[in-house]
């Protein structure tokens, strides 16, 4: 009798096209696979937790070279707290997307915010943790609880709202239309 030498999987998610039950990490290819943000307004580096439709954890490395810092504010850079919400938004779509099995065809819409509060600056340097926490859940919508924290302590936080809708399509002439749409 011989012992199987199979390498041991890898706790990673690499989107398909139905849910992977063994969800806990992304990297940033992984991430940019469900979402359609990139630089410079992607704000999720990668995720290091994610329990199946219930709470994510995102890291978003600070950066003196990103654009929004050369006027927010050039002697005293910070973070606008409305990317801070944004974070909080993108990392929500990557829970709600990875439970999606047509998730190419959605996309995620933030749609509203509740509750924030800001409680200490983001500054170049900083690692941001974001975490989100599922409040309420349905294939169309959803409602988050998102916190930002720095060094262990918050930074910001809100009630996030977002929308799953069809992704628009090119149309015949460069122009954009709903998926499913006319025909």
């Amino acid at each position: 009798m011989s012992e199987s030498t199979a390498p041991a999987a890898v706790e990673t998610a690499e989107p398909t096209n139905a849910p992977d039950p063994k969800l806990l990490a992304m990297d940033i290819q992984q991430i940019m696979a469900l979402i359609p943000h990139r630089y410079p307004f992607l704000l999720i580096d990668r995720i290091v937790e994610m329990e199946r439709k219930v709470r994510l954890v995102a890291i978003k490395n600070v950066t003196a070279n990103e654009p929004q810092f050369t006027g927010h504010f050039p002697d005293h850079p910070i973070m606008p707290g409305v990317l801070t919400i944004e974070a909080m938004a993108q990392a929500g779509a990557v829970l709600l997307l990875s439970e999606i099995a047509d998730r190419e065809n959605k996309l995620v819409l933030f749609t509203g915010i509740d509750e924030a509060k800001f409680r200490r600056p983001v500054t170049p340097g900083d690692q941001l943790r974001i975490e989100v926490e599922t409040i309420q859940w349905s294939s169309r919508m959803s409602k988050m609880k998102g916190t930002c924290l720095v060094n262990g302590k918050v930074a910001a936080q809100a009630i996030i709202t977002c929308q799953i809708v069809p992704r628009a399509r090119k149309g015949a002439e460069g122009t954009t239309e709903p998926a499913g749409s006319g025909e």
